[in-house]
């Protein structure tokens, strides 16, 4: 029963420190994997990576992905559609040949390349929304934003896919183009349904009305897809993200009573105290106490590079993304600046890497530190810059 003892030391910690991040507005996540670094066995070596912490962490990463989907709004990209995509893939595309490429010339490896360049490709709908949410932006920005970082996402979704397949030895062209249809299959099989059951079908109503059955059958189904995307060959956290994005989809629905959305609101609401307050948590703190390089593993160059790279990366993809549709160099780059942070679900896929062997500690440890260095730096340059375009 060490594990409870372990629990509560690391919930006091991590959430003493967030409350003083949060005068500061720095992202609770970076709280919660300072908390494992602290208390772990990189620094004070109070609590150490246990089984009863894995498996709460790995639980508590399923539903942070549920909560992500939930929190998506599937039509945010309807009015935006193909500038958000267009954005979002070319701020993938530039951030995985930075990432790949700062790696690779490190002398990492092929694998470790192709996976921190994957890694890098993704920006935080989180810091994402967080940003927009402290910032006064014109609609057709901040949907542009939310837009592709939504689609980074769905991208993330393959990439995840990919990377699955490289810890099974899988990376051949035939293998791959039956992986990448099978995950082309899945989501929109899983999409389509959702489009007749969650925004249209009028039998829903009675799994609606009652908070207590819908809740389980969330969890149910979050487990469900969790399960079925493991049995294709990907990984869970696809199913338990298309899990809460397909539900999400209940915002779509044509109801006059708007019963739809209040019970998907109070579902939110009743899932974001237990999830955001205890079981989200563990998994950054779990993160956290798995960073344990020694010192002469971290190398500051390294870290600094892949910064750049992340930054860079989504600046230039995404501002020439807003540049082939005709916008000024402001807008451009205003956008290019609000896809530069990174989060939640790269700390999933880097958790995913380590634990396959495709990356050592030092790589490990440096996305880590850049991710949590996006996740500050983001809203404060975004910001600084909004601010300078009103000034002048």
């Amino acid at each position: 029963m060490d594990y409870i003892l372990d629990l509560s030391i690391l919930l006091v910690f991590a959430k003493t420190l967030e409350w003083l991040f949060e005068k500061k507005e720095i992202h609770p996540i970076i709280a919660h994997i300072l908390t494992g670094m602290v208390l772990g066995p990189f620094f004070l070596n109070v609590v150490v990576p246990s089984e009863p912490l894995k498996v709460l962490s790995e639980f508590g990463l399923l539903m942070m992905m549920l909560y992500m989907g939930l929190t998506s709004n599937f039509s945010s990209i309807a009015f935006n559609k193909s500038k958000a995509i267009l954005v979002a893939a070319l701020g993938v595309v530039f951030s995985f040949i930075l990432g790949f490429l700062t790696v690779y010339i490190f002398g990492k490896g092929l694998a470790a390349a192709i996976f921190v360049g994957a890694t890098l490709g993704n920006t935080a709908i989180e810091v994402t929304s967080g940003v927009l949410l402290k910032a006064r932006v014109r609609k057709e920005l901040s949907s542009i934003l939310m837009g592709a970082a939504f689609a980074d996402d769905i991208m993330a979704v393959y990439l995840i896919g990919i990377i699955t397949a490289m810890t099974k030895g899988e990376l051949a062209f035939s293998p791959l183009v039956i992986l990448t249809i099978k995950i082309v299959l899945f989501v929109t099989v899983v999409l389509l349904i959702s489009e007749y059951i969650f925004k249209r079908s009028s039998r829903f109503y009675s799994i609606l009305k009652n908070l207590n059955i819908f809740f389980t059958f969330t969890i149910v189904l979050t487990f469900f897809l969790a399960i079925i995307a493991e049995r294709v060959g990907l990984h869970q956290i696809i199913g338990a993200y298309l899990a809460g994005l397909t539900i999400s989809r209940l915002r779509e629905r044509r109801d006059p009573l708007v019963l739809s959305k209040i019970k998907l609101n109070e579902l939110i609401g009743d899932l974001q105290v237990v999830l955001t307050e205890f079981f989200i948590p563990l998994f950054f703190i779990y993160v956290g106490l798995m960073f344990n390089p020694s010192l002469d593993e971290l190398s500051i160059a390294l870290i600094v590079l892949l910064y750049l790279a992340a930054v860079i990366g989504k600046f230039l993809g995404c501002g020439l993304g807003m540049k082939l549709f005709k916008f000024d160099w402001k807008s451009a780059a205003l956008v290019g600046i609000g896809m530069g942070g990174r989060g939640s679900l790269e700390l999933a896929i880097l958790k995913f890497g380590i634990e396959e062997g495709l990356i050592d500690q030092s790589l490990f440890a440096a996305v880590v530190i850049v991710s949590m260095l996006t996740a500050v730096t983001t809203p404060q340059f975004f910001r600084l810059y909004l601010r300078h375009l009103r000034e002048e």
